[in-house]
């Protein structure tokens, strides 16, 4: 009898341990997506994915842009770097091939600013690294409120592939990250 309850418990413990460690992950999941602003992000890739389905090859990258003030396109900020980066990795999570510009030496990054590409820059940006689109895009705003505008371009013939536009509220957290840097 007591075999009997040694091997139950040796058969149980992983799967206790296997349940914890997935509660952890599901809650540190939770934490980031109850987060609104990470929320946001993650539904606007979410909707530029369902969008893009059918229109793009499995095979070429994406290259994100940094989000820029509509009202000084050569200028970003923390909030433009940040949203950027979240709709990449959602983009990248959906299984998207996200090339990653930081680590590319041929790019002009403009120093506290970002991947930066006005559009007479995309065509070549896009031809030199295989992309077969960029995900550009804006943010303007106002006091109570970011407006954000997102854009997949298909650099080749400067259409729109899909696009997406939403708001984020400027409570604390969104107000610092507009600070100048």
């Amino acid at each position: 009898m007591r075999f009997q309850s040694i091997r139950a418990a040796v058969l149980v413990l992983p799967l206790l341990l296997g349940a914890c460690s997935t509660q952890q992950a599901d809650t540190d999941y939770t934490s980031v997506s109850a987060n609104a602003f990470v929320a946001a992000n993650y539904r606007a890739a979410d909707v530029l994915a369902l969008q893009l389905r059918g229109k793009l090859s499995d095979e070429k990258p994406l290259i994100m842009a940094t989000i820029v003030n509509i009202d000084a396109l050569e200028q970003t900020s923390m909030l433009g770097r940040l949203v950027s980066e979240q709709l990449s990795t959602r983009l990248a999570q959906g299984g998207m091939k996200m090339l990653e510009m930081k680590l590319r030496n041929s790019v002009y990054l403009k120093r506290g600013q970002g991947e930066l590409m006005l559009t007479r820059e995309i065509g070549d940006v896009a031809h030199t690294h295989n992309a077969q689109a960029v995900v550009v895009g804006s943010y303007a705003e106002t006091r109570e409120a970011v407006f954000v505008n997102i854009k997949v371009i298909q650099p080749t013939t400067n259409l729109v592939l899909a696009g997406h536009d939403y708001v984020l509220a400027k409570e604390a957290t969104v107000r610092s990250m507009l600070q100048s840097n």
